[in-house]
């Protein structure tokens, strides 16, 4: 079973908090405010693209492997239903070649929304092809696919019916916990519904009614995203992954600055892992 030093030490947090640091900046708050890893979705405040030059490529390497900061997954913009297959599979490989070579566990992809004309089981069974067709590469590097709960996806009943469809273990659920309470759904019946097939977990707090398309956000413990109880899922699931604070300031500029947001949510987190 997952103690709560397991939990506490794999707390990372994604540079979507931090659109106007360089990757620098990133490292030296990483160790500042005690987290373990980082999530990169911007570096230096650009979104990552699958052709990300072989320089630039070895300057994240390096700046990270010297703070001994694991990068706790590399973040996509994919979104699986309705893309042109060959392209979004070119994309997902490129992706996969990226987190191999810094040594990042785990690609995270989305969902998406369906096509008008696509019913919803010809869109799962089109995104289960799509991620079938990749899923050789992760396995022989050794890197997993996470697809998050998220856009018609933020139902974990929806992901497992997706992951259902697609049978390889490097191929499972990146658990967003706001979207899951926003959909109704309880930490329990979440660990039930994803099992073995979860990967990945993105915290954060918001405020909202269920079933609405948007909650606010704020600080971590202000709102009704139940932390508490899904540590304790999480614990009694064995769940042994990262838990990746997201504070989406990129999309959201009205949001607290990073310097104030990330120190709470590790203090947060850690007061919480360790009372839960």
């Amino acid at each position: 079973m997952t103690t709560r030093t397991d939990l506490e030490s794999r707390l990372a947090f994604s540079t979507l908090a931090c659109p106007g640091w360089s990757l620098e900046r990133v490292v030296e708050a990483a160790g500042q405010y005690g987290y373990h890893g980082v999530e990169l979705r911007l570096i230096d405040g650009e979104t990552i693209e699958p052709g990300i030059d072989a320089a630039e490529r070895r300057r994240v390497r390096s700046l990270l492997d010297v703070a001994g900061l694991p990068i706790a997954a590399v973040d996509t913009s994919i979104r699986l239903a309705g893309a042109d297959h060959d392209q979004a599979v070119a994309d997902l490989r490129a992706f996969l070649d990226l987190a191999a070579e810094w040594e990042s566990p785990l690609v995270r992809v989305f969902g998406g929304h369906a096509t008008a004309e696509q019913s919803h089981d010809a869109a799962l069974d089109q995104m289960a092809r799509l991620l079938a067709s990749a899923a050789p590469d992760a396995e022989r590097r050794g890197i997993a696919i996470g697809v998050e709960t998220h856009d018609a996806f933020s139902s974990a009943r929806t992901v497992a019916s997706l992951l259902s469809r697609v049978d390889s273990p490097a191929v499972g659920a990146l658990w967003d916990v706001l979207h899951t309470s926003r959909m109704g759904e309880t930490p329990d019946e979440v660990t039930d519904l994803l099992g073995e097939r979860l990967l990945h977990v993105h915290v954060k707090d918001g405020r909202g009614e269920i079933g609405a398309e948007q909650w606010d956000l704020v600080p971590l413990g202000e709102g009704h995203v139940p932390v508490p109880g899904i540590l304790r899922a999480l614990r009694a699931h064995g769940y042994r992954g990262w838990l990746t604070v997201e504070w989406e300031k990129k999309w959201h500029p009205e949001i607290a600055e990073p310097e104030v947001a990330l120190p709470q949510h590790a203090e947060a987190m850690r007061r919480l892992v360790y009372s839960c």
